[in-house]
C-alpha cells in the first residue's frame, strides 16, 4: 500500500556530516553560558597557584571548575554522575569542549586542588555580583544551619566517656605499680621502684610513662626471669594498659575542645538535627554551617565544629577579615547570636548590630512584666551600685565572677543580694520563699540590651529585622529542598568546606541567572509593543 501523502523530516543515521558545533544548541540566556562567562573572569593566578607544574599535562582548571559548578546548580554532586553527564548532556559537553575527565580526576580536583582556593574563588564571584549592582555589601544577614556529615551515626566517641575510662586506667596503673613495690625485697630495687612511684604521684599518667615502667620491668626480669608477679604486671601493661592509654591520648587530641566526634569523619561533631525523620531530636554527626546573605545572594560562609551559633559569629567574621572583605555597615541576625560577646565584637568592629537577644520578645508580654523577681523588672541605682526591687528593697553587691568564652572573651557577672526579704509580700514569688533574694547580672550586657532595644525600635531597625526572614532563611530552603543538598558527600573539615563553598557559588549563579530572565522577557514585550 502506498502512502504518497505522508512526509517525514529527513532522518538518516548513516549520512556523513561534519561535527556539530554544540554552541548553536545553547540558548542565549542559558545558565551554562553564565557559568562560562563568570569563570572566565576569575583571575588565572588563583587557579594556577595550586598546580606545581611538571609531569603530564592536566585538564584546564577553568574547564573543571565550570563543569563542577554547573553540575552543582543542577543538584548533581556525585563525581561519577558528573563524569556521566560529560558523555550525555550537551551543556556539560559544551562547557568541557568535548573533554571527558573521569570521576577520579573530577573528585581530585574538587577535594585537593580547590581546598586552598575555595574562598578566593567564591569571593571573586561575589565581587562580580557587586560590580553588576546586584549586592551592595553594606547589610549582612547572618544565619546558620546544621548539615549532616558523611558518617555513620553510630560511630560516636564521647569526651566524658573517654575521660572516665582514662581515669580508671590510671587507677589500674597505680595499683599495678603499688603491687610491684610490695613484692620488691632488695634495697637497690626498692629505691628504683620508689622513685618511679614518686614520679607517678606528681605527674599525670602518660603512655611514655607506661613505656618507662615496662623498661624497668624488663630489666627486673633479666635478673628474676621466673618472677610470675613481674611477668603478669608486664603482660598487663604491654597488652592492655599501653594500647588503651595510646588510644585515649589520640582521642583527646582529636576532641580539641569538642564533646564528641565520629570515627568515620573525625572532624564531624554530633549535633541535634532539625531534619530528623524519627522526630526525636536524634544526635547525628554534622557541621554547623554559617552564611551571610544580601538580596538572597550568599556573600560569606564558614563551617564550624561547634553546635551553638553564638560562638560562631566571631570566627565567621575572622575568615572574612583574613580575605580582606569589606566590612558591612549593619549585621542582622536572630536571637541565637544575641550574646554579650557578639555585641562587644560588633561594637569593636564598628558594625551596627540589629541582633535580638533571647528574651527580647518575652519582655514585651504582660506575664513577663508581672514577674517581679526578674532583673529586667528591677531598677538599677548606678551611683550606689544597687538594684531596687518592686517593694523598694535594695539588693547590694556581694561578689564578682569572671567567665571566659571559647573565643577568649571575658564576661563579668556581678552577684547582688537582698538581706531584707523576710515579711515582704513578694517573698514567695520573688525570692522563692527564701530569706535572701540573689541575682547574677552583667552590667555590660544590660547596657548592650538597652541599646539593642532602642535600635530595633526605630523604623530602620524594624524594617531590617523583618527583611531577615525573607533574605537569609529562604537561601537554606533553596539549597536543601530545591537542590536536594541535605548531607555532605566528602569527609573532613577542609573537604566539606570546599563542598559547601561550591554550593554557595552554585546558588549565587542560579540566582543571578534567574534575575536576568525577567529583564529579557520585559525587553521582548517592549519590542512587540513598539512594533
Amino acid at each position: 500500500m502506498k502512502h504518497d501523502h505522508i512526509s517525514f523530516i529527513d532522518y538518516n543515521m548513516d549520512q556523513l556530516i561534519l561535527p556539530l558545533d554544540l554552541e548553536i544548541k545553547i540558548p542565549p540566556n542559558h545558565l551554562s553560558r553564565l557559568v562560562h562567562q563568570v569563570v572566565e573572569q576569575i583571575d588565572d593566578k588563583i587557579l594556577y597557584r595550586v598546580y606545581p607544574g611538571g609531569g603530564r599535562a592536566a585538564y584546564h582548571p577553568k574547564m573543571m571548575l565550570k563543569v563542577i559548578l554547573y553540575a552543582y546548580t543542577k543538584g548533581i554532586y556525585s563525581s561519577r554522575k558528573i563524569a556521566s553527564q560529560l558523555q550525555e548532556n550537551i551543556y556539560f559537553m559544551w562547557l568541557a569542549n568535548y573533554q571527558q575527565p573521569d570521576f577520579r580526576t573530577i573528585n581530585r580536583f574538587r577535594s585537593e586542588r580547590m581546598k586552598d582556593i575555595i574562598y578566593e574563588t567564591f569571593f571573586s564571584i561575589v565581587d562580580l555580583l557587586h560590580q553588576q549592582g546586584l549586592i551592595q555589601l553594606e547589610e549582612y544577614f547572618l544565619d546558620g544551619t546544621k548539615i549532616e556529615a558523611n558518617a555513620n551515626k553510630y560511630t560516636f566517641v564521647w569526651r566524658k566517656a573517654t575521660e572516665k575510662f582514662d581515669a580508671k586506667l590510671d587507677e589500674k596503673y597505680r595499683t599495678i605499680v603499688a603491687g610491684i613495690e610490695a613484692i620488691t625485697k632488695e634495697d637497690e630495687k626498692i629505691e628504683v621502684e620508689s622513685s618511679l612511684q614518686e614520679r607517678l604521684d606528681k605527674n599525670p599518667v602518660t603512655s611514655e610513662q607506661i613505656k618507662d615502667t615496662l623498661s624497668v620491668l624488663e630489666k627486673r626480669l633479666e635478673t628474676e626471669p621466673k618472677n610470675k608477679a613481674i611477668k603478669k604486671a608486664k603482660r598487663q601493661l604491654e597488652k592492655d594498659l599501653l594500647p588503651r592509654k595510646q588510644k585515649y591520648e589520640a582521642q583527646k587530641e582529636i576532641f580539641n575542645g569538642r564533646n564528641s566526634y565520629s570515627k568515620t569523619d573525625k572532624d564531624a561533631t554530633f549535633m541535634r538535627m532539625k531534619e530528623d525523620h524519627m522526630k526525636n531530636g536524634q544526635l547525628k554527626p554534622g557541621y554547623n554551617v554559617q552564611i551571610g546573605t544580601e538580596n538572597q545572594f550568599i556573600v560569606g560562609f564558614s563551617l564550624h565544629q561547634r553546635a551553638g551559633d553564638p560562638g560562631c559569629l566571631q570566627p565567621h567574621f575572622g575568615i572574612l577579615e583574613s580575605y580582606g572583605r569589606p566590612k558591612p555597615k549593619a549585621l542582622i541576625a536572630d536571637s541565637g547570636y544575641g550574646s554579650e560577646e557578639n555585641y562587644a565584637f560588633c561594637d569593636k568592629k564598628e558594625i551596627e548590630a540589629f541582633v535580638k537577644y533571647n528574651t527580647l520578645d518575652k519582655e514585651q508580654t504582660k506575664k513577663w512584666k508581672n514577674q517581679v523577681g526578674r532583673v529586667e523588672n528591677m531598677t538599677y541605682d548606678e551611683e550606689l551600685d544597687e538594684w531596687v526591687c518592686a517593694n523598694n528593697k535594695r539588693l547590694t553587691f556581694a561578689y564578682e565572677k569572671k567567665q571566659k568564652t571559647d573565643n577568649g572573651y571575658i564576661t563579668k557577672k556581678r552577684t547582688y543580694r537582698c538581706l531584707d526579704c523576710q515579711g515582704c509580700p513578694f517573698q514567695e514569688i520573688c525570692a522563692k520563699g527564701k530569706d535572701t533574694k540573689t541575682i547574677s547580672v552583667s552590667l555590660e550586657n544590660q547596657q548592650q540590651r538597652r541599646e539593642v532595644r532602642e535600635r530595633l525600635a526605630t523604623e530602620e531597625g524594624d524594617k531590617l529585622y523583618r527583611r531577615r526572614k525573607c533574605d537569609v532563611e529562604p537561601v537554606f530552603g533553596q539549597i536543601k529542598y530545591n537542590r536536594g543538598f541535605h548531607r555532605f558527600l566528602l569527609r573532613g573539615l577542609s573537604k566539606t568546606t570546599v563542598e559547601w563553598g561550591l554550593i554557595c557559588v552554585a546558588h549565587n549563579l542560579t540566582k543571578w541567572a534567574n534575575q536576568l530572565k525577567p529583564k529579557v522577557k520585559k525587553e521582548e514585550n517592549n519590542d512587540k509593543k513598539v512594533a
